[in-house]
């Protein structure tokens, strides 16, 4: 059965560029990105990597540590971190996946053969501290993925789990948010004593909490 919004992450062993982990134990009492990419020296695996490196410190402040896997080598990842930080002004230093007998690939459902029977699609996996699985995004090779939008979901998410709130469409950090539509407006008026406009029953939008 594929891997679903809710399940544990499964665990694993491998070697990455920083040495051999333990996934949930190299996670620990963290938030976590694990996404995969098809392939090593090609073109839109290079500028997503770079562009991952530049955010990590947005990762970081987060409390998220993020992880990269392909089906190609340590030995390949080592090299082509050369290439990436030449031409996008990063070197990846956090740890990519060697995953040559695609252990990980099969454990995540990361292959998908109709789009390519020997490669990773781009698959995103954001997982709590308590290691289950919250989102998951999964882009055709073709197209580079938003990491912007990777960390817009993580502060969604994050904002969720502290509050009985929902964010709105296009919700950035900051912006409206909507009460959970299971408190009672009695409920609502404790945890939000500034109040909110209610546009319908069932749709109550106020301030982000802080």
């Amino acid at each position: 059965m594929a891997l679903q919004i809710g399940d544990i992450a499964p665990d694993f062993e491998a070697h990455t560029t920083v040495g051999r982990i333990r996934f949930h134990e190299w996670v620990g009492p963290r938030w976590s990105v694990l996404f995969s990419h098809p392939k090593d020296f090609t073109p839109v695996c290079t500028t997503e990597l770079g562009y991952t490196e530049r955010l990590r410190p947005e990762f970081e402040k987060r409390g998220v540590r993020v992880i990269g896997l392909s089906v190609d080598s340590i030995g390949d990842h080592e090299r082509w971190a050369d290439d990436i930080q030449a031409t996008q002004g990063a070197r990846p230093m956090f740890p990519i996946i060697g995953d040559a007998d695609r252990t990980v690939a099969n454990l995540y459902g990361m292959l998908h053969p109709k789009a390519d029977t020997t490669f990773t699609v781009r698959s995103v996996f954001i997982i709590d501290p308590s290691k289950k699985v919250r989102a998951m995004i999964t882009y055709p090779a073709s197209t580079g993925r938003n990491f912007d939008e990777i960390l817009r979901v993580i502060d969604s998410l994050q904002l969720t789990d502290q509050h009985k709130v929902a964010t709105p469409v296009n919700w950035r950090p900051g912006e409206n948010v909507i009460i959970a539509p299971s408190l009672s407006n009695e409920e609502a008026r404790k945890l939000f004593p500034g109040g909110w406009e209610e546009q319908r029953p069932y749709l109550r939008v106020t301030k982000q909490p802080a």
